[in-house]
């Protein structure tokens, strides 16, 4: 693979944010009256319908105040701060974290994402990717030059679990694939993994010595009555499972640029190594927002998760009333993965026209699986008023445009 073919496949154009940078296709525009109305982006959530929890912009002061002693932490976190954060993990994932050498803060989850698997693939490796899920998993195995084992969660196809064909897992494991990599709850489906599901890739990592990546982002964010099984808490070897976790969504402090990978001590060594050249640390004055994640006020977390459900309800509905379109209700986090009927532009041009024509942004879902090509994914994490009067406006050219 050549240097220019390996950026190629690291492609930004539907990355969150980058749709502004496109130029619009004039014909459309010309041809077609546009629809009124505020635009809405949902490639990514509104921080500012959504606010960070309270406290955030006062620690990050404090330690800016602080001074040198935050500013150049350890390259893994300060000492302190992953102290905390140990407890807090703990107690929410339901297993012991080693703060001294089984947890590194990172520049974001996607930081925490990028090491992970940098750790743990290299040139050659076979690694099992779900489809769909998220877009970075993906292209990052491709980036490493490794061979990429879809296995297929079928989440439109039950209702009591996320889907997934463990059948192909462990013909992934068979077929040689050392490490398994995936989101929990699903992105871009919302989906949660059944208890079931969960010890089943426990068992199969501990018959094949494999290494599974989990990404828990939006655990936090799960909807009343949907249970939830962390995989660190199973049967599995701590040394061959890493947990991501971190508080950019739920808690909208994506701007301070903050994740945790915590898991065997090998691995988190060998991430330490690697952010060591990449970034050096996550930003030090950033990491003091971490004393306040999983302190929030009493309260905080349970009015941000009926904010949400409130959004979800009301846009799963408008969707359900589409002839054709099929949506499953999300358990968890704020992205919906409908599939829209079928159109007479392509699903490219459609995402296109929505956004030049009624100033809603979405990301195809190609983005997150080849079999996906009529999805397309919303993060709802809005307005809720705009959020549902943009989806109305989708729901006209969806009309317009039937095929």
């Amino acid at each position: 693979m050549t240097i220019r073919t390996k950026f190629e496949k690291l492609g930004t154009r539907h990355a969150p944010g980058q749709e502004v940078r496109l130029a619009p296709t004039a014909p459309e525009r010309t041809r077609h009256e546009p629809l009124p109305g505020q635009p809405v982006d949902f490639s990514h959530g509104d921080v500012d319908a959504h606010p960070p929890s309270p406290g955030a912009f006062e620690a990050f002061a404090e330690a800016v105040e602080t001074g040198g002693a935050q500013a150049y932490t350890e390259y893994r976190g300060a000492a302190a701060i992953r102290e905390t954060l140990a407890g807090h993990l703990a107690r929410f994932t339901g297993a012991p974290v080693d703060p001294q050498d089984g947890l590194i803060i990172t520049p974001g989850t996607q930081g925490a994402l990028f090491l992970a698997v940098a750790a743990t693939v290299s040139a050659g490796d076979k690694v099992a990717i779900v489809q769909p899920d998220y877009f970075a998993n993906r292209k990052l195995v491709e980036f490493l030059e490794a061979e990429m084992l879809p296995v297929q969660m079928r989440h439109a196809e039950v209702t009591d679990s996320a889907g997934l064909d463990l059948g192909q897992l462990e013909d992934a494991f068979r077929a040689g694939a050392r490490v398994f990599l995936f989101s929990n709850p699903n992105n871009p489906a919302g989906v949660v993994y059944s208890e079931r599901e969960i010890a089943q890739i426990a068992a199969l990592a501990a018959r094949f010595d494999a290494t599974v990546i989990v990404d828990q982002l939006y655990a936090r964010l799960r909807y009343p009555d949907v249970p939830y099984t962390h995989l660190r808490a199973q049967d599995i070897a701590p040394e061959n499972v890493v947990t991501i976790m971190g508080p950019s969504k739920t808690e909208s402090l994506s701007g301070y640029r903050l994740g945790v990978a915590f898991g065997g001590a090998e691995i988190i060594d060998r991430m330490e190594k690697l952010q060591a050249i990449v970034s050096l640390r996550a930003a030090g004055y950033a990491q003091a927002v971490l004393r306040g994640w999983f302190a929030e006020p009493e309260g905080w977390m349970k009015h941000r998760i009926a904010a949400h459900q409130a959004i979800r309800d009301d846009l799963v509905a408008l969707f359900g009333a589409i002839p054709g379109c099929r949506v499953r209700l999300p358990g968890a986090g704020s992205y919906l993965f409908p599939e829209l009927p079928p159109l007479s532009i392509s699903p490219e041009n459609f995402v296109t026209v929505l956004r030049e024509r009624a100033g809603v942004t979405v990301t195809p879902g190609t983005e997150f699986s080849p079999h996906a090509a009529r999805n397309i994914r919303l993060n709802f994490s809005q307005d809720h008023a705009a959020a549902v009067a943009a989806v109305k406006r989708l729901a006209l050219l969806v009309e317009e445009y039937r095929g």
